[in-house]
């Protein structure tokens, strides 16, 4: 039987998924929160001192953009904070109250995030998926998606330098995730070879190989996988095919579900004949 990679999380099985790893990240955090709450430990808290402590930062002269990127958070956490958002977990509020009261540091400035962006797409273009990135950075899943995503013009200088640094770490060899490559080309994002001056906004990637990166036979496959995949999550094969665009017919993608859950390919030879 043909599987996919992606990686296990709670998240996956609330969405659907009912792969074993996936179940079992599921299990161990009901049995997390169910044991806080025996102890009586719980895992929000009131916002009142973060607010506080927000306050305290910005009157220092910090932005919020500032300490949402010192504290490793998404920015509209903070704009939610002090709007009058009532709770918040242990763990936002540790990163926040983390922020030391004073000046904001000289090493907190913003840059550009052309060069970030584009490292961070090469990389899940190769197979590395954002989620697998953001622990090796020590930022939040979520902030890293927006900054691949080019939702944010700047980012924080370290941000970049940490990004910068892994980059050339991880081009080296090819991730693990086929979903991160699936993912990478069809949003039009490029690889590590097809940039001469990745972080020059006016460079233009190199596209002329792009239509050789994957033969017939690797696209297919990768294709397979990710129906594969979106069975795994219980969507029917109409589903399947709105998902994917139409880009193939629904009696593919009906019989590549067909052979999965049967655990049989067919033989097109022994269709044909």
């Amino acid at each position: 039987m043909t599987t996919t990679t992606h990686a296990p999380s709670r998240g996956c099985y609330q969405r659907g998924c009912r792969r074993p790893e996936c179940a079992q990240a599921n299990y161990r955090y009901m049995s997390r929160l169910r044991l806080e709450h025996s102890r009586g430990q719980r895992r929000r808290t009131d916002t009142t001192q973060s607010r506080h402590h927000i306050e305290r930062l910005m009157a220092a002269d910090w932005t919020q953009a500032q300490i949402a990127r010192a504290a490793g958070l998404v920015h509209h956490i903070i704009s939610d904070i002090r709007h009058g958002k009532q709770t918040i977990s242990n763990a936002t509020a540790y990163a926040i109250l983390s922020v030391p009261i004073g000046p904001p540091p000289a090493n907190i400035r913003d840059v550009d995030a052309t060069g970030t962006t584009r490292r961070l797409r090469a990389l899940v273009a190769i197979g590395w998926p954002i989620e697998q990135l953001a622990p090796q950075l020590g930022i939040f899943p979520t902030a890293l998606g927006n900054i691949a995503r080019g939702e944010l013009a700047n980012v924080r200088a370290t941000t970049a330098d940490s990004v910068a640094l892994l980059y050339q770490h991880l081009i080296r060899e090819s991730g693990p995730s086929n979903r991160a490559r699936i993912l990478a080309r069809k949003k039009g994002w490029h690889g590590p070879a097809d940039w001469d001056d990745i972080d020059n906004p006016n460079c233009r990637p190199d596209t002329s190989t792009a239509s050789t990166e994957l033969g017939f036979r690797e696209r297919a496959q990768l294709r397979r996988e990710e129906i594969i995949h979106l069975a795994w999550h219980g969507d029917t094969p109409e589903q399947i095919l709105a998902r994917l665009n139409g880009e193939v017919s629904i009696s593919t993608v009906r019989q590549i579900v067909q052979d999965w859950r049967t655990g049989e390919k067919r033989d097109r030879k022994q269709v044909a004949a």
